[in-house]
């Protein structure tokens, strides 16, 4: 893999480089969100729950924005029993302790009465650099769940949503991408793309506009 001659292994990831994600991803009533992206909206931006390794002893929420083709993301820290509101499709109501970023989520999601809508997850193998602020991650397995009331659970029911061998890379950076990285690579001589884990995911769930 080009990828290890040019970059460093991310420190999260276990012994054979690789860490799982599962997500819980939300959407309004009329779906705005798969529809906006679909369309290539711009700004938009989508909300989900996130934990890694079948880790449910940290979870977060997280904001993923695009605004003028760039990418931002917030993320706060959730608890085990707000997690399992958020599936029981509630947004949970603030609290005395809560933060601001999580009180200024939660009244986003309460605005745009999202609910929980499909678990993606996948296998991603993480590569960095410091220059940059470079991150080069290959996503497979990529499979999809509609058991929302499991997402907490280690094992639920899966469906895949890629062809065997595919994977999907993507490319991050702040403000410069190495000349060196993109060369040892070769990405000059890839097609770049938009890529959406929730829209795949998703499609598998509406037709026309209707859930299945």
């Amino acid at each position: 893999m080009r990828a290890q001659g040019v970059l460093e292994r991310d420190a999260h990831a276990g012994a054979d480089g690789e860490y799982l994600i599962r997500s819980l991803y939300f959407d309004s009533p009329d779906d705005d969100c798969f529809y906006e992206n679909e369309n290539g909206v711009d700004p938009r931006e989508k909300y989900r729950i996130r934990f890694y390794n079948c880790d449910a002893s940290r979870i977060s929420l997280e904001c993923k924005a695009k605004t003028r083709g760039m990418t931002r993301k917030t993320a706060c820290l959730i608890t085990s029993d707000q997690c399992r509101r958020f599936m029981a499709g509630e947004i949970p109501e603030p609290e005395r302790d809560i933060s601001s970023k999580q009180a200024a989520m939660f009244m986003q999601m309460r605005l745009k009465s999202l609910r929980p809508v499909v678990i993606v997850q996948y296998t991603r193998m993480p590569f960095v650099c410091g220059a940059g602020n470079v991150r080069v991650t290959f996503d497979d397995a990529i499979v999809s769940s509609n058991d929302i009331a499991g997402f907490l659970q280690p094992e639920i029911p899966l469906r895949s949503v890629l062809a065997t061998g595919e994977s999907i890379l993507e490319v991050k950076w702040d403000e410069l991408l190495p000349a060196y990285i993109k060369e040892q690579m070769g990405l000059d001589s890839l097609q770049w793309t938009s890529f959406s884990k929730y829209y795949l995911c998703r499609k598998y769930n509406c037709c026309g506009g209707v859930r299945v």
